[in-house]
């Protein structure tokens, strides 16, 4: 059957919407007992109860009387009471469990179900008046928790009026008075605690989402830095490696100038990690150039580099320096060429860099699928972001070219550097 099924399913909601909040609760409590162990304020908000329509049966009490006069046969056609009874009461539950749930509170079956309360409420009241009235404000609640949004206010006020003047018709003035009022306030104070209550569980996944998102960019920024910083400096162990094991047999000298270096750019990538770490690692264009040069020679490729222009802003040679670094790894590591060009010119708004060689001309960098932040592919996303863009592609002439253009006065470029390593 589909309602059993349909019934089973909402338990089953039920229950895990408990058992998240419980685990919500215990985390709650933790923080709690660690913030007084260290003398602070706990960080975690109190979840509170449970977003279910249990929260509001309750208020179902307020039927009693109508209940007791039934019992105690002080209610003429005692089959039609208990049935209206019953009927309300299921429909007031079927309304308050479906309140709960956006997609749910907004379908078709529960304003049909709210317009059923509405007919049984009245039919009720006009037949036994009396303690039978007070279905109005249970109806006027069910209304507040089903209708939170523009129709609120016109659907409150028209229940309001409705209901006092049937209670006029009933009981005189003085009970529509007071049936008017706690209808009115029962429906405008229930969509106001309980849209409240969905704003803050709202901020609460919003913060959380916000929270999650700023941990992933961290890990992006970081496995950049490390990609970038480690990449190039185990490029030029290898090749000077390489190159003091070749100048070893025949000039001692050389070949050990070839082993201060390497101890010199491991000590440096040691630094260079630690502030990547922290975030805070300006690159520096010059430094950039010159350990190009002493990569390209150490790998017996001629280095020529060229600078033109006026001097760039730090973040714009913070960007540029890691792409000479990605660059030149990518020519000492791929492109068998005995030759590399290094062009930085710098005009009136924008600055380009140019890292050519005359190698075979395949492809320097080729960025894993899923794998972002890596080679080429992350230096494009760091250029983008301060709007500057990234080539790479064979020269018509032979060998390989990378062109990276950047505004030379740009407020993004801060955003960048902030957010790709402080070097970006």
């Amino acid at each position: 059957m589909n309602w059993v099924r349909g019934v089973r399913c909402q338990i089953r909601a039920l229950q895990a919407e408990r058992r998240r909040w419980k685990a919500e609760h215990e985390r709650f409590k933790d923080a709690q007992r660690a913030a007084r162990q260290r003398g602070e304020e706990p960080d975690v908000d109190h979840p509170g109860p449970p977003p279910t329509g249990f929260a509001l049966l309750p208020w179902l009490l307020m039927g009693m009387g109508s209940f007791s006069n039934l019992l105690q046969g002080k209610t003429p056609n005692p089959w039609i009471g208990g049935l209206g009874l019953l009927a309300f009461n299921s429909l007031y539950i079927y309304v308050t469990f479906r309140s709960f749930d956006r997609a749910r509170r907004e379908a078709a079956s529960t304003r049909l179900a709210l317009l059923l309360m509405g007919l049984v409420t009245t039919g009720l009241a006009l037949g036994y008046g009396g303690n039978w009235l007070m279905f109005f404000p249970l109806l006027g609640l069910a209304v507040g928790a089903a209708l939170r949004g523009p129709w609120l206010g016109r659907t409150g006020l028209l229940l309001t009026v409705y209901a006092a003047c049937v209670s006029a018709v009933r009981g005189g003035w003085g009970d529509a008075t007071n049936i008017g009022y706690a209808t009115f306030l029962s429906s405008m104070v229930t969509a106001a605690i309980l849209g409240l209550s969905e704003a803050v569980r709202e901020l609460r996944a919003a913060r959380e989402e916000l929270a999650r998102r700023a941990v992933e960019k961290e890990r992006l920024r970081f496995s950049r830095d490390l990609h970038d910083l480690l990449g190039h400096t185990l490029s030029v162990i290898v090749v000077k490696s390489e190159a003091a094991r070749r100048l070893a047999p025949r000039d001692m000298d050389a070949a050990l100038g070839q082993i201060t270096d390497i101890e010199s750019v491991g000590r440096q990538a040691l630094t260079e990690i630690r502030e990547a770490v922290t975030g805070y690692r300006e690159g520096s264009l010059a430094t950039e150039l010159t350990r190009a040069r002493s990569a390209l020679s150490a790998a017996s490729i001629e280095p020529v580099v060229r600078q033109s222009g006026a001097p760039l802003e730090p973040r714009t040679e913070a960007l540029l320096s890691w792409v000479v670094r990605e660059a030149v790894t990518n020519v000492v590591r791929h492109s068998d060429a005995p030759r590399c060009e290094i062009t930085v010119e710098s005009g009136a708004e924008r600055a380009r860099l140019t890292v050519t060689d005359n190698g075979s001309g395949t492809p320097v960098s080729r960025p894993q699928q899923g794998i972002g932040g890596t080679g080429l592919k992350g230096l494009t996303e760091r250029l983008a972001a301060a709007g500057g863009s990234l080539t790479a592609g064979p020269s018509p002439r032979g060998g390989f070219t990378v062109t990276a253009e950047l505004p030379v006065e740009s407020a993004r470029l801060a955003d960048a550097g902030a957010t790709a390593p402080r070097a970006s």
